[in-house]
């Protein structure tokens, strides 16, 4: 599996605080079967991103860890005027390896039909954007039809593995679920911050997406779309699929 949102960056965030939490999320996630995982620290008003350190302690982990598990440089990009701005003039600062995506986490207050605006703008500069957790997001679970349209834009989504068993509460759950039955879901990610509340371990997500979704949903959700991500080839994505029924399937 390939994982592209984790904060495994030592103390650069509220992920991991040292090294050695570092290097124990990094053996609890290859142990589970990741094969590649993307450092991806928060860029807000909280939390100062610099590409440049970033890179310096994603080159220091590979050397430590060897053949373990591959380490890859990104960011947890969050949409401000700020951040849009230097974005827009240096995006490969704040994309995913210095390519074409860019992990964006939308802000919980903000007008849908702007955010689309906006998210447009990084589009028209061959920036593509992966909406990180909008299961997560209120004013998202309340609009599907908006964040499908902005599937059809060009935006990918990408769902946290925990979502699925509850770990951010029911409606984050029926959120995860009814976007899996829609099929508007790119990639589950782990979001991972520790070794053990917010965990590496991507294992019990991509066996309960194999057994509801199908084997070729988890495959492409786990590795196939996240691959593309980190080696920077296209993704192409395909009108969502009617809803199928769900327990989960509340939005209109």
């Amino acid at each position: 599996m390939v994982d592209i949102h984790s904060h495994i960056l030592p103390g650069l965030d509220d992920g991991a605080e040292t090294l050695e939490e570092t290097l124990a999320m990094l053996k609890v996630a290859a142990d589970n079967g990741t094969t590649d995982i993307v450092a991806t620290p928060h860029a807000n008003s909280s939390y100062a991103y610099s590409e440049q350190v970033a890179d310096d302690l994603v080159a220091q982990l590979n050397e430590s860890v060897g053949s373990l598990i591959r380490v890859h440089r990104g960011c947890d990009f969050h949409l401000n005027f700020d951040n849009l701005s230097k974005a827009l003039e240096y995006p490969a600062q704040y994309t995913i390896n210095s390519g074409r995506y860019l992990m964006v986490e939308l802000p919980d207050l903000a007008s849908l039909q702007v955010m689309r605006t906006v998210l447009g703008r990084l589009l028209g500069v061959r920036i593509v954007p992966i909406i990180t957790h909008p299961e997560r997001n209120g004013p998202l679970c309340a609009n599907l039809g908006e964040l499908r349209s902005w599937v059809m834009d060009g935006c990918l989504l990408q769902v946290t593995a925990l979502s699925f068993f509850g770990r951010f509460g029911q409606t984050a759950q029926r959120a995860a679920e009814t976007l899996m039955n829609s099929g508007s879901v790119h990639f589950v990610a782990s979001d991972a911050h520790d070794c053990e509340d917010r965990s590496p371990n991507l294992a019990p997500a991509y066996h309960h997406v194999g057994q509801t979704w199908g084997q070729d949903a988890a495959h492409a959700l786990f590795y196939d779309n996240p691959t593309a991500v980190i080696m920077d080839e296209p993704i192409f994505p395909s009108a969502p699929r009617a809803a199928k029924k769900s327990r989960f399937a509340f939005w209109k």
